[in-house]
C-alpha cells in the first residue's frame, strides 16, 4: 500500500501544482491541497495532505484517475463526488466516530 500511495501522490502532485492564480494559492496553507467536486458547480475545497494516507480517500483519488485522469483542460483536481459525499468523507476523516 506505501508504494501505491507514493505512486499516487507522485501522479498528484503535477496537477495539483499546475497553473492557478497567485490568488488561489494564497489561500492553500502549507501541508493542504485544493480539490473540485460536484460535477459541473465543481466545489472548491483545501484539504491537508494527511488525508492522502487513508485509504478512503485514497479510493476517492483512484476514482478520479479512473474517470478524469490528473491530466485535463479543466485544471485542478476534481473528485468525482456530489458535495455532500465529499463533506460527509471530510467529516469522518477529521473527526471519527
Amino acid at each position: 500500500m506505501g508504494i501505491k500511495l507514493q505512486q499516487l501522490i507522485s501522479r498528484l502532485h503535477p496537477a495539483v501544482i499546475r497553473s492557478h492564480s497567485a490568488s488561489a494559492k494564497a489561500d492553500v496553507p502549507k501541508g493542504h491541497f485544493a480539490v473540485y467536486v460536484d460535477g459541473e458547480r465543481r466545489k472548491r475545497f483545501v484539504v491537508p495532505t494527511s488525508y492522502l494516507k487513508h485509504p478512503s480517500f485514497q479510493t476517492l483519488l483512484e476514482r478520479a484517475e479512473e474517470e478524469f485522469g490528473f491530466r485535463h483542460e479543466a485544471g485542478g483536481l476534481i473528485l468525482p463526488c456530489t458535495e455532500s459525499d465529499f463533506v460527509a468523507l471530510v467529516s469522518n476523516l477529521c473527526c471519527p466516530s
